[in-house]
């Protein structure tokens, strides 16, 4: 073999070996990410996710049953609510507890999330629609730096949106929209087949950093303004964002909901995760900067 040869040998002998060396690195922060409870397809640099470029994780949670229930607003007095749909844990009643969502069997694809999410019922023409599945995505809020975020207590119960509004809410907190489109209206818009009837709800992202719940269920927390917490609420939490789907499309419609008309749209939490879980997940997506769990091209806001 000529001394070039031997050249052109060596080299490619080291680039192998760093090829390797940099292989063996990779594998090995893989296995530390998804060692310490990352979400399986947690992108390092945030890319495009459904909620836009910002951090974020996500759990689909398909229906799980209706009852005319509430156990934030009305708890201990079964009927006496209008009527929810309910998604994740699937032994939510009137009585319900958050020590008793712990372990309860749910209908969340992440099992460890038993938290309950709820809804009010859709109605057309009078007659209830059985929605398709709600998708929560966890996030920080815009402007926030999500190095700061909090993960909820366990047993932090929530409510966003107004179940008793007259006038069409502000589309960054109630709104209604075709697929994953990102034009959002305050009633609902006309669907194609392609990209059924949703409803989004975003959750407040500040904490008083004490109280679980509060008399009206919406005192102990807080909007961001900016990116930033009021001084009554200073611990910046994840925003909550949740998303109903239903089976509606095209015309012929008549749609209310069984808190009133569309505007009225709402939405419920209480904290059961398995709050490790919950805690792995913020920290090792939000908090880190990541889009965890999640494959599309389309954002919705």
């Amino acid at each position: 073999m000529t001394r070039a040869a031997h050249r052109g040998a060596a080299r490619h002998t080291e680039a192998g070996l760093v090829a390797l060396a940099a292989l063996v690195v990779i594998t090995l922060v893989a296995g530390l990410a998804l060692a310490d409870g990352a979400s399986v397809g947690a992108d390092p640099v945030p890319g495009l996710g459904p909620q836009g470029r910002r951090p974020q994780f996500k759990v689909e949670c398909p229906y799980s049953h209706s009852a005319n229930d509430d156990p934030i607003v009305y708890p201990g007095e079964p009927g006496a609510s209008h009527l929810h749909d309910f998604f994740g844990s699937e032994i939510v009643d009137a009585d319900t507890v958050p020590a008793d969502l712990l372990g309860s069997p749910t209908t969340c694809q992440q099992q460890l999330d038993t938290a309950s999410y709820w809804a009010p019922a859709l109605l057309d023409h009078g007659a209830k629609v059985e929605p398709v599945d709600l998708i929560a995505y966890y996030r920080p809020s815009v402007g926030t730096d999500p190095s700061t975020l909090v993960p909820y207590p366990h047993g932090l119960v929530m409510i966003a949106g107004d179940g008793t509004a007259t006038e069409p809410q502000p589309l960054s907190v109630a709104a209604w929209h075709c697929g994953s489109s990102p034009e959002l209206s305050s009633e609902p818009p006309t669907c194609p087949r392609t990209a059924p009837l949703a409803v989004r709800i975003a959750f407040p992202s500040c904490w008083d950093g004490v109280n679980l719940d509060s008399e009206d269920h919406k005192q102990h927390l807080a909007y961001a303004v900016g990116g930033t917490c009021p001084p009554q609420h200073p611990v910046a939490v994840p925003e909550l964002v949740v998303e109903v789907r239903y089976p509606i499309h095209g015309d012929g419609h008549d749609l209310v909901l069984a808190s009133g008309q569309t505007i009225t749209a709402h939405a419920d939490f209480m904290n059961g995760w398995d709050q490790d879980k919950l805690e792995r997940e913020v920290r090792t997506c939000l908090s880190r900067g990541r889009i965890c769990g999640v494959v599309s091209n389309r954002a919705i806001g």
